[in-house]
């Protein structure tokens, strides 16, 4: 029977073409939509912990409470000891030690007297230990604009945009004017590698970036960190394995009343992050309902349609004496291999078009210059397990719910009715 249905559908163009095509068509918009919303929640999750909140972050007490500051006199210390004891009792985990500074960036002119000055939000990361996680993390490599990335010690890179601004180019000399770990004036000099563009505004802002050492140095930071930052294998954000580690992390170092102890925050408790996690979920959630039910709809009334244009087929099947449960039957097994073929194409395209947009993505950065959050520049689709079977709620069940209720029509067919149509 199957198979006499499938040659049917494959031979009959009339019949079966257009409904194949309106299922290709719907799944695919809809296997590509969730696709597209799934990877805007990524990246922007991927972001932020990339720059700033890691998929952990390990701070002392006090830190952790005016983290917005960016305390550096409440600074973790002894990490090489700490970064040992991480490193041993989490090894699925990658660590990052990290410093965040502010400070003002002071360019001499050919005399050395000020020439320029601007505010900076400075990253000290590791850039010269060989080590390339941070680099890949913060993309430095395609960020660079003009220039070179840090290869020796005292060199540092700057935003283009803020580059621009103070009127520096690669080569020259600048002055970081900040504070010491111990509240004491820091002058350190650093000469300019390269410029770098993140895509995002307030990075390009007045951003620096410095190994950390260097910092280290400036601040008088000696084995000490603002942060250190914990990322779980392909940098995926897995909030099941991440409070796994912190409960583990948390029996480790117990909570005790000294504002130094280490304490660990999940990237959620950081920022506002879990309110923007579940808004954007939340969001997502309803607008893939919505597309769903939309194009379920669609589909549904092409099922509808495409029953009652053949009424008069059915009406002669009747008349030679069908039926009309077996009619029944045969157009509900119809519908059944419709959405199967055209929800497998619809899901094979669509899953094809986000590959693309998953490795190339939409480059939204001309929007993005006035944000005053960190967002991408550039969104990505991103292919989930759900993907691969999403496609077939509308495609299937919506046409077999479809054709089932136009089928119902057959039932009130009349045998004189039909010999009065089949005469004229």
């Amino acid at each position: 029977m199957i198979r006499f249905l499938l040659k049917g559908i494959l031979r009959d163009k009339q019949r079966s073409l257009l409904p194949v095509v309106i299922v290709i068509i719907g799944v695919m918009l809809t296997v590509f939509m969730f696709c597209w919303l799934k990877g805007v929640l990524n990246d922007s999750v991927e972001l932020n912990a990339n720059f700033n909140a890691g998929h952990v972050k390990i701070m002392t007490a006090s830190y952790a409470k005016n983290v917005d500051q960016t305390p550096n006199d409440l600074a973790l210390i002894g990490v090489d000891t700490l970064m040992l004891k991480l490193n041993k009792e989490f090894p699925e985990m990658k660590w990052g030690q990290r410093i965040h500074f502010g400070g003002l960036i002071d360019a001499p002119d050919s005399k050395g007297e000020t020439r320029t000055q601007g505010p900076a939000m400075g990253f000290g990361i590791d850039l010269l230990s060989g080590d390339r996680s941070e680099i890949e993390r913060f993309n430095l490599d395609k960020s660079v604009r003009r220039g070179r990335l840090p290869v020796h010690s005292g060199e540092i890179l700057l935003s283009e945009e803020f580059s621009r601004k103070l009127k520096v180019n690669p080569g020259d000399t600048v002055t970081l004017i900040g504070s010491t770990m111990n509240g004491s004036m820091a002058m350190y000099n650093y000469t300019v590698c390269g410029t770098i563009v993140f895509g995002t505004g307030p990075m390009d802002q007045g951003s620096v970036i410095a190994d950390i050492k260097d910092v280290r140095n400036a601040l008088d930071m000696n084995n000490a960190a603002g942060e250190i930052v914990g990322y779980l294998p392909g940098n995926y954000y897995d909030e099941e394995k991440i409070n796994q580690i912190v409960t583990r992390f948390n029996k480790l170092f117990p909570s005790s009343k000294d504002e130094y102890a280490p304490v660990m925050l999940t990237l959620r408790q950081q920022n506002s992050l879990g309110n923007m996690i579940d808004q954007i979920k939340a969001l997502g959630a309803f607008a893939v309902f919505i597309f769903v039910l939309s194009m379920s709809l669609v589909l549904w009334n092409a099922g509808l349609l495409g029953g009652l244009r053949r009424y008069t087929e059915f009406g002669t099947r009747l008349a030679i004496g069908e039926d009309y449960s077996h009619i029944y039957k045969t157009m509900i097994y119809e519908s059944v291999l419709i959405g199967i073929i055209g929800s497998l194409i619809g899901t094979t395209i669509g899953v094809i078009l986000s590959l693309y947009m998953q490795n190339h993505g939409l480059d939204l950065s001309s929007m993005m210059k006035n944000a005053t959050i960190l967002m991408p520049a550039v969104f990505h689709a991103r292919i989930t397990s759900a993907a691969f079977f999403i496609g077939f709620i509308p495609g299937l069940i919506s046409t077999v719910v479809g054709t089932a209720l136009s089928g119902i029509g057959i039932y009130k067919r009349k045998t004189a009715q039909l010999f009065k149509e089949l005469e004229a």
